[in-house]
């Protein structure tokens, strides 16, 4: 199973590069992660936000194969506890073999385009986060998931 990571977007704060670079690096121990950055779009004041999210849908869309099982990071989505989550990246794992590809969207959320297309979508939380720190929180929590998944010691309850 092949994992990627979509973002819109780059990382702009070195102190959460550093962090998602740390949890990217032990993830190579569990699973193929690709990070893929879909770049922000430019001259946005001239459109409307629903213009801004039909365009970026557009670029993640490209991202995404049919056999893909597309999950959207989205605050109306399922929550789960790291465990939780850990079961359902175990159950996929097994179940299919459709790659996972977790995607973060712009400012404005997800054109209904995207949603349409998505198969799941999950919360990482109640509050809301900006796109930068989500990042940083996703791949913690994909490496804790893999950690859960192979009885390793980083996860405590």
């Amino acid at each position: 199973m092949k994992i990627t990571f979509v973002t819109v977007g780059k990382t702009e704060d070195a102190y959460l590069r550093e962090g998602i670079e740390k949890y990217v690096k032990r993830l190579k121990h569990y699973t193929k992660l690709d990070m893929a950055e879909i770049p922000e779009l430019k001259n946005t004041k001239a459109l409307t936000e629903e213009q801004q999210k039909t365009k970026e849908a557009e670029l993640i869309l490209k991202k995404v194969t049919p056999q893909d099982h597309l999950i959207l990071l989205d605050e109306n989505g399922t929550e789960f506890t790291s465990v939780q989550f850990a079961n359902y990246i175990n159950k996929r794992s097994v179940t299919s073999s459709a790659n996972l590809v977790f995607v973060v969207g712009g400012p404005y959320g997800f054109d209904d385009s995207v949603y349409q297309r998505a198969n799941d979508k999950i919360s990482l939380s109640r509050m809301t986060f900006s796109h930068q720190m989500v990042r940083l929180f996703f791949t913690e929590q994909l490496y804790r998931a893999f950690s859960i998944i192979k009885g390793e010691p980083y996860h405590h309850q």
